[in-house]
C-alpha cells in the first residue's frame, strides 16, 4: 500500500468555522515557484507526483501532498493560563486546548480554569490540531479561473436579499456566515476575490495556484 503521508496547514479562523460547518472543501495557495509562460501543467490526480513541470527542467511536487494524504489544521490556540509561559513543546499533551475560532475547548483529563494567551496557529502542535483532511484530488490552475461553484466551495455563501426597489429577491454573495453587517458581492467568484485579498494575497496578479480539494475525515 502507498504510504499515507500527513503535513500541516494553516487556516484562518473564517476559513476553520467554514470547515466545520461543511461549507468549505477546497483551498487555493500559492505555487512557489510560479510556472514561466511556457510551463506544461499536469493535473495531480492523474499524476502520482501531483506536480506541473516546465519543459527541461525537474517535475515540481505539490507541497501539501498528493490525494490520499492527509493535511492537519493548525488554527489560532490557547493552552490554560497557567502554562502561558511553557512552550509548546513542553506542554503536556493532555493540557485542555481553547479554539478561537469558535470557542470551542478540547477538555481532557484537566479541566481548563481559564483560556490564557492567544497563540498563533503557526505554533499549534500535532497534538492539538483538532481538524484532519483528507486530499482528494489536486490540480494546478490560475487564480482568476476559479468558477461560481468552486468560490462556493471556498467557504462563499449566497445570502438572498430584496434590493431598495423591491423586486425581485436576489442573491448576494460573502464569506459567511450573514452577519448582517458585511457587504454583499454579485457573484462568489467576486467574494472570493475580496476574501483573497484579505489575507494578503494579489487577485489582481492572478498566479498560477495549487487547488487542493479535500474532505474531513476523522483524527
Amino acid at each position: 500500500m502507498p504510504e499515507i503521508k500527513e503535513r500541516p496547514i494553516l487556516f484562518s479562523a473564517p476559513m476553520v468555522r467554514a470547515i466545520l460547518e461543511g461549507r468549505k472543501t477546497v483551498t487555493r495557495r500559492v505555487c512557489k515557484p510560479q510556472p514561466s509562460a511556457n510551463a506544461h501543467t499536469t493535473c495531480a490526480s492523474g499524476n502520482p507526483t501531483g506536480g506541473w513541470w516546465e519543459t527541461g527542467k525537474d517535475i515540481i511536487r505539490c507541497p501539501y501532498g498528493k490525494p490520499g494524504d492527509r493535511l492537519w489544521v493548525r488554527e489560532t490556540w490557547a493552552a490554560d493560563a497557567q502554562v502561558d509561559a511553557v512552550a509548546p513543546r513542553d506542554m503536556s499533551q493532555g493540557e485542555p486546548i481553547h479554539y478561537a475560532a469558535d470557542g470551542a475547548v478540547r477538555q481532557t483529563g484537566c479541566a481548563m480554569i481559564k483560556p490564557g494567551k492567544g497563540r498563533p496557529s503557526i505554533h499549534m502542535p500535532r497534538w492539538a490540531s483538532r481538524i484532519l483532511l483528507e486530499i482528494t484530488d489536486i490540480r494546478v490552475e490560475r487564480l482568476q479561473d476559479i468558477s461560481e461553484q468552486q468560490a462556493l466551495a471556498e467557504g462563499i455563501v449566497g445570502v438572498p436579499f430584496r434590493p431598495d426597489d423591491g423586486w425581485p429577491v436576489c442573491t448576494g454573495y460573502m464569506v459567511g456566515p450573514d452577519d448582517g453587517k458585511t457587504g454583499l458581492e454579485t457573484a462568489a467568484a467576486k467574494a472570493f476575490a475580496g476574501l483573497w485579498n484579505s489575507v494578503g494575497g494579489d487577485w489582481q496578479a492572478n498566479p498560477w495556484v495549487w487547488v487542493v480539494e479535500f474532505k474531513r475525515v476523522t483524527p
